[in-house]
Formats: structure tokens, C-alpha cells, sequence
């Protein structure tokens, strides 16, 4: 394996549709969840949690995720319907990191929320550092209250975003990145 600093200058998203299988076996998906709870956290609060969706779960959040859309959107045909149904079918691992807010006299929601997001970067990083594809999406229906319901959340919790997870089907390219001196500056 390459330094650890060349997997984290060279890492980029694989879009999902991109990813086949096989997915992360067993054990690394404990390895990966593991390095998703690895991060900072003042307070040791713990203000995120997992839900993985594998195999059939996968089918199952479709089918929720398809019911709310219908429900909102009665016009809508079969095949946008369909479409909902098959959001989150293309990688065959997807993992939804929640945030949640723990009240506290010292530790502001904001930081809460940073660890939240920290915790989803460090699963893109492990995945990618087993070798697999990821990539970090939301959608409007990690903003939908009833969608987020029918997933499982708690009426406090939050969805940091949907990290999809699986074998890239092709070389991926990279993307432009910003150059430094146009976000860097010294105080």
C-alpha cells in the first residue's frame, strides 16, 4: 500500500451508479464502521450513529423512500416513482450517518454537528483505503421528516448523509481541486 498521505491527496468520490459489487465484507465493514466512530468528539459524546443499509434494507428503504415521493408528488409517473425506489441500489453498501444533538453545557450543537461530519469523512477514507469506491450524497429525502421516519431516525436526529459505498466499475478520473492560494491566506 501507498503512504497514508498519498490515499489522502489522491482520494475522490465514485459516483454510485459507478459501483458494483462486491461490497466491503463483514469484517471491514466493522473495520470501517470503527474508523467512522474514530473521530474527534469534545465530551465523548457519541453525537452521531449508524444505520447500513445492505441487501434487502436497501430494497426496504427504497420502498420507503418511493412511498413518501409518491404521497407528495401524486402526479408523478411509474418511472420517476420507480426512480425513488432505486435510490439507494447501485452501490451494495450504503451507510446513513446520523447526527444527533446530546445537550450540553460546554459542547454547542455546531461542534456536534462537525463531529457528525468528521465521522462520515473517516468512512469515505477507510473504504477507500480498502480499496472500494465511496461517496458522501444526501438527496431531498434526507431532508423529508416523513422519509426520515419511515428510515428510522428519532424526531432529534438529523441525517448527515448517505455515504454509498461498493467496487468502482472503471479507472475514476479527478476533478479540478481549488488551488491554495485561492483559499489559504495568513493572518
Amino acid at each position: 500500500m501507498s503512504h497514508p498521505i498519498e490515499l489522502l491527496k489522491t482520494r475522490r468520490s465514485v459516483k454510485p451508479r459507478e459501483m458494483n459489487g462486491p461490497g466491503p465484507s463483514p469484517a471491514e465493514l466493522e473495520t470501517i464502521l470503527t474508523v467512522g466512530a474514530r473521530v474527534p468528539d469534545h465530551g465523548k459524546l457519541a453525537p452521531w450513529r449508524f444505520i447500513v443499509f445492505e441487501g434487502d434494507g436497501r430494497v426496504r428503504a427504497g420502498e420507503v423512500i418511493a412511498n413518501v415521493f409518491a404521497r407528495k408528488e401524486p402526479q408523478a409517473p411509474p418511472d420517476k416513482i420507480d426512480a425513488e425506489k432505486r435510490r439507494l441500489m447501485d452501490a451494495p453498501l450504503v451507510i446513513a450517518v446520523i447526527s444527533l444533538m446530546r445537550p450540553h453545557p460546554k459542547i454547542p450543537a455546531w461542534e456536534q454537528e462537525l463531529s457528525a461530519g468528521a465521522s462520515a469523512m473517516n468512512i469515505i477514507t477507510a473504504a477507500t483505503a480498502l480499496g472500494y469506491g465511496a461517496n458522501w450524497l444526501t438527496g431531498w429525502f434526507a431532508y423529508d421528516r416523513d422519509a426520515l421516519d419511515g428510515l428510522g431516525l428519532k424526531a432529534d436526529e438529523r441525517l448527515a448523509g448517505f455515504i454509498h459505498i461498493g467496487t468502482p466499475s472503471r479507472h475514476i478520473e479527478d476533478r479540478p481541486r481549488p488551488a491554495l492560494a485561492d483559499i489559504v491566506t495568513r493572518f
